[in-house]
């Protein structure tokens, strides 16, 4: 390795697909053993770190210089009809305090488009203006190929930051996150988090760091999710032989990630888990909040799967845009299938 370097000074700018990393952050507070949201600050400390390792510099001169977030947003009208105010402006301070400018995307019914294309060209206009040294994408698409390789070509060396991990839902299913090979491949330095996170690659403090200490900070915390002993295990499996049978009721209790639905008819609450919601994320609903579910069951009893978050008409809500690689596999050529 060379000796460092202790006079050049690393420019560092930061791009988030906001979606990606929303889903990704919700993976670690829901379906992984830390039970804690992904810390903005905590990972650009990590970033300042992984860009001084390889650049050759003093971690003291690698610095963000500019970091900008995009995502879809609801209109404040319908924001408020779910309740959403508050968490959205709570996530708003996170980025204000560390320097994040927010791109927000109209979107309505969770359907939202073009916010690579706005991430994609904001990148490149701010590589033109201010000449970053090291661009670092928080992403997961093979769309941002092109974008790469335009940054390459103006001086840039690109930090691609990609999660890839597996796991199997209450159902049975095999759920997975993957990041384009063909990104990887691109990019000049590949990072994969799950490896950091998993291996300890760097100091416990530093991996510490990446989560949000008593899920404060980065996210708020759902109405009424402390976590509490209700003698529900996660791992309890479904039993398929069950017919299946739709029904409404309204949520009456958020824990930390799961809850309880009251029917419109029937004598007892269903449990949920957060990977039951099939068109909105867990931490989206509020109590009062009207639904519809699948009668299912566990070796508890029956329980609700395939929940839809309703609108004030009774109509479900459209299902959010996933991350574009989500569940699908990767051919090492930026084609998934």
């Amino acid at each position: 390795m060379d000796a460092k370097n202790d006079s050049k000074l690393i420019r560092i700018g930061v791009f988030y697909d906001g979606n990606y990393f929303y889903h990704v952050s919700n993976y670690y507070y829901h379906g992984h053993p830390r039970k804690s949201r992904i810390s903005v600050p905590g990972l650009h400390s990590l970033i300042r770190t992984m860009v001084a390792e390889r650049e050759h510099v003093s971690e003291n001169l690698c610095r963000i210089v500019d970091s900008h977030y995009f995502r879809g947003r609801l209109t404040a009208a319908e924001a408020n009809l779910r309740h959403l105010l508050f968490s959205e402006r709570n996530f708003d301070d996170v980025l204000t305090r560390e320097g994040v400018v927010a791109h927000f995307l109209p979107v309505s019914h969770g359907s939202e488009k073009g916010a690579n294309i706005s991430l994609a060209l904001e990148a490149y206009e701010q590589m033109v203006h201010t000449g970053f040294d090291v661009v670092v994408l928080v992403a997961c698409d093979g769309d941002y190929v092109p974008l790469v390789r335009k940054l390459n070509s103006l001086g840039a060396r690109v930090m691609v930051i990609g999660w890839e991990y597996a796991y199997e839902d209450d159902n049975g299913g095999r759920r997975q996150t993957m990041t384009s090979g063909r990104l990887m491949a691109e990019a000049t330095y590949g990072i994969w988090m799950q490896d950091i996170i998993e291996k300890q690659l760097y100091p416990q403090d530093k991996i510490d760091a990446l989560f949000v200490s008593g899920n404060t900070g980065n996210y708020p915390a759902s109405e009424g999710n402390e976590p509490e002993d209700e003698g529900y295990d996660e791992e309890d499996d479904y039993d398929e032989s069950f017919p299946a049978e739709r029904r409404r009721g309204t949520v009456v209790q958020l824990k930390s990630g799961y809850g309880f639905i009251t029917p419109e008819r029937g004598d007892h609450d269903f449990f949920f888990l957060w990977e039951d919601l099939d068109n909105c994320e867990f931490d989206d609903l509020r109590i009062g909040e009207k639904v519809e579910f699948e009668v299912g069951t566990n070796d508890r009893g029956e329980c609700a799967r395939k929940v839809l978050w309703l609108d004030p008409d009774g109509i479900p809500y459209a299902a959010p845009s996933a991350p574009e690689n989500e569940e699908k596999q990767d051919d090492g050529n930026g084609q998934s299938f």
